[in-house]
């Protein structure tokens, strides 16, 4: 099948700027390139569609070039925004951009010769301008009729904060970077989301009004949920692609509450399955939704490609922790992600060194009512450390109980837990 075929086959080709471009495809080596400001110092799981589109493009033999927007990123892009963007220092945006960069490199395969991906810095080519020249050599090159019929300007200008000439000038900049990468890398497609056709359709009409030459743009869908919202979002937040930000747990829990009506198109945008396994795990949703195995599946693939199997490895036994196995070899960082929503008690080294009594224990955490309540649980076989069960209300809890360097966890009946952190 042909490339721009299969793209849309799997529905990942929201526009093309020129029919042209399925050709194109098809009789060379493509370089093309995607754009991420270090607004912060790690990608949302948003950002992974536009990742795996890029790393799908290369698997069919095209040449990702990755810009990472040092320069663009003190800006800010309008697109998609109904406010400006807090403007970042230059040393913040430095360690953004060499995060991001850390974690793009684990997501494309940058090795050497052929059509190994390559990673730029805008603020390499923008720098070297002065205000001046760039006026003269890039700005008159711009109609301001046109730059504000774009709909990421135009929506800003009805606003009631309307859009400041810093982000007006966002696709200059980003026109600009599309010609340099055209004329110093042969990149002759732009890649983004949907928000970004303004943005892309500038740099396209930048290269045929300087080079006389010919230059693609595509756009991927928005992905968002059944009620409109953007992916990516749960409700404590972003999921990011940093693991110390967001656990390889909290991005798999992400993926396996996506809803029904949304599973099949993720697995088609974000995972390497093919169309005829993905067809497999839509028919198990229509016919037994109960057992999730399509979110099982999204899961399992989106975790292990961004954290690799060993944060898979994590993430399902950290899953398996918190529906009741065994607690036991896990690190504080991860324990503090699996139950990170639950109460938490301060326990002194001294008194655990020493042993303190279960019952003590248990009832100074807001499980249980009291040391009654304790003991009357214990005889019932609803109290657990480490979801061990507690035989005895005799039992001395000390070192040995220890789940980590530096808690314990303990457990109510079937689903209520806290977490005893060692002071």
């Amino acid at each position: 099948m042909k490339t721009l075929e299969a793209l849309r086959e799997r529905g990942i080709v929201g526009d093309v700027s020129d029919p042209a471009l399925g050709d194109l495809l098809e009789k060379e080596m493509v370089s093309f390139y995607c754009g991420y400001d270090p607004s912060f110092k790690s990608l949302q799981i948003g950002n992974l569609f536009a990742i795996a589109t890029m790393r799908r493009l290369q698997m069919m033999g095209h040449r990702p070039v990755v810009l990472v927007g040092g320069a663009t990123g003190a800006i800010g892009d309008p697109s998609g925004r109904s406010t400006e963007r807090n403007l970042l220092d230059g040393e913040t945006v430095e360690k953004n951009v060499v995060a991001i960069r850390r974690q793009l490199e684990n997501l494309i395969d940058f090795s050497r010769g052929g059509n190994g991906a390559i990673l730029v810095n805008n603020n390499d080519w923008l720098s070297r301008f002065n205000l001046i020249d760039f006026l003269r050599d890039v700005g008159r090159r711009f109609r301001v009729g046109e730059m504000l019929a774009r709909e990421s300007v135009k929506r800003r200008m009805e606003s009631e904060d309307g859009v400041s000439y810093t982000e007006f000038t966002y696709q200059v900049l980003q026109a600009y970077d599309f010609l340099h990468l055209f004329r110093n890398f042969g990149v002759k497609l732009q890649c983004g989301g949907g928000d970004q056709w303004g943005n892309i359709t500038a740099g396209i009409d930048l290269i045929r009004r300087v080079e006389a030459a010919r230059a693609f743009g595509m756009v991927i869908p928005l992905v968002t949920d059944s009620q409109g919202r953007k992916f990516g979002k749960s409700l404590g937040g972003a999921v990011y692609l940093d693991p110390a930000i967001s656990s390889p747990y909290q991005m798999y829990q992400f993926l396996m509450n996506a809803e029904d009506v949304c599973v099949v198109n993720y697995l088609k945008y974000f995972t390497f399955l093919s169309l005829d396994d993905i067809a497999r795990l839509e028919a198990e949703v229509r016919e037994r939704p109960e057992k999730r195995e399509a979110q099982r599946r999204l899961a399992s693939e989106v975790v292990k490609f961004v954290h690799g199997p060993e944060g898979l490895a994590m993430a399902e036994k950290a899953t398996d922790i918190f529906f009741g196995a065994e607690v036991a070899g896990v690190s504080d960082a991860d324990l503090e992600a699996i139950f990170s929503e639950v109460p938490k008690v301060d326990l002194a080294r001294k008194s655990l060194e020493e042993g303190v009594n279960v019952v003590d224990l248990l009832a100074s955490t807001p499980l249980w009512k009291g040391k009654n309540d304790v003991r009357r649980s214990i005889g019932q076989r609803g109290c657990y450390i480490n979801n061990r069960p507690v035989e005895s209300a005799d039992l001395v809890v000390n070192q040995a109980h220890l789940a980590s360097a530096g808690a314990l966890v303990v457990r109510k009946g079937k689903k209520s837990y806290a977490v005893v952190r060692i002071a």
